[in-house]
């Protein structure tokens, strides 16, 4: 009997899900992976993009240059999903799966914070990497102010890499003492959820350089014409340019399914990521874990990587009757530029309890060395 595994969504999680489903299942199933883009950006590089070290052309590829042999690719906007009948609308058509992995990431919604679009420029996506390159290429002095716009968005570690890259950039062109850095947290440390000395750790990175961090500032609205950031608090800030990490969002389709929670991510079993929906599997950003520290396990592509290996693996022994399960443990890495060719790097077990374990690498040549050869195998080995 031939059966069908539908994933949608050819980001991280779903390219590596589309590519194990197809390595496990016999021939006779199909693994369909639905994704509306026709290139697939490697998010980490966007950083490097920011800073003129790697270009458009070099960090993305064209979706079917991932597919292997019986990977059918469809393309198209998810419009509307039926978890209980396992069926998903693209465009006027629907495709049904015996299974489905909803591998749809975070949508970006800088529309929620009035102004913030026009005002600045997003760190999170390739025209805002490109953009930013280029306002970097001209901006000789003034101030610049890095700003997260919630206190939950993929990759902790981003918008701080994205200081300490733009501070190394700056440095090395002799402009640094004539432009002021601010660094604009809604959270109350960088990456809380690893631990206090990890957090310690990297807010000391981002004030040695000299930039002024303030923590628990929550955005209300950005006034584009006179450059100002106006905070819940009724505190204000000026600046000259404005990065930022826009407010994260389940797509639409994903929200009016019921897939979503009061979190407005879609919860899951945290070992294998099954959704109240039998046969229905979430993975990635768009997903919700608590854990029992307080805080959600961090949206991150290398959770989504594992998560990914293990829902295909675990389809396939329901499929085949061979193999035994596997569970996803929470372990995880993730490095941190911070320019001069030297990266950090944070990795453990972030469902340990009653905190997750979780150790801070010192920045080096070592771990910058890492990240280059992740980009080469993710850009080279999947496509």
């Amino acid at each position: 009997m031939s059966r069908t595994a539908l994933v949608l969504g050819a980001g991280l999680g779903g390219m590596v899900a589309a590519q194990a489903l197809r390595r496990c299942l016999p021939r006779s199933d199909r693994v369909v992976l639905v994704e509306r883009e026709e290139r697939h950006v490697f998010p980490p590089s966007l950083l490097w993009v920011m800073v003129g070290e790697r270009t458009a052309g070099a960090i993305s590829r064209p979706v079917e240059h991932a597919l292997r042999a019986g990977i059918e690719l469809v393309r198209g906007e998810i419009t509307a999903l039926d978890p209980a009948a396992r069926t998903a609308s693209i465009g006027p058509g629907d495709l049904r799966g015996d299974a489905i992995v909803v591998a749809l990431g975070a949508e970006y919604a800088p529309q929620a914070i009035p102004g913030l679009a026009e005002a600045g420029l997003c760190i999170y996506t390739l025209e805002g990497a490109t953009a930013i390159r280029d306002a970097l290429a001209g901006f000789e002095a003034g101030r610049l102010v890095v700003l997260t716009a919630t206190p939950q968005y993929k990759c902790p570690a981003a918008p701080y890499e994205a200081a300490l890259l733009v501070d190394s950039y700056l440095r090395a062109r002799g402009r640094r003492d004539r432009i002021s850095m601010d660094f604009y947290a809604a959270e109350p440390g960088p990456m809380m959820v690893a631990g206090a000395a990890v957090s310690a750790g990297v807010r000391t990175m981002i004030e040695s350089r000299g930039m002024r961090y303030h923590p628990e500032h929550q955005v209300r609205a950005v006034n584009p014409a006179a450059r100002q950031i106006e905070f819940a608090s009724g505190a204000t800030a000026g600046f000259d340019l404005l990065l930022y990490v826009p407010p994260h969002r389940a797509c639409a389709a994903v929200r009016e399914a019921g897939l979503t929670n009061e979190s407005g991510w879609v919860p899951v079993d945290r070992h294998t990521l099954a959704t109240q929906h039998p046969g229905v599997y979430a993975l990635g950003d768009i997903t919700v874990i608590p854990l029992k520290m307080g805080r959600p396990l961090p949206k991150a592509g290398v959770f989504a990587h594992g998560q990914a290996e293990v829902v295909a693996h675990n389809i396939a022994c329901e499929w085949t009757g061979k193999g035994e399960p596997k569970r996803f443990e929470g372990n995880g890495m993730c490095f941190i530029e911070t320019g001069g060719g030297r990266a950090g790097m944070g990795r453990g077990n972030f469902y340990a309890e009653p905190l997750p374990e979780v150790n801070l690498h010192q920045p080096g040549i070592l771990w910058h060395g890492a990240k280059l050869l992740y980009e080469k195998y993710w850009l080279y080995a999947r496509f």
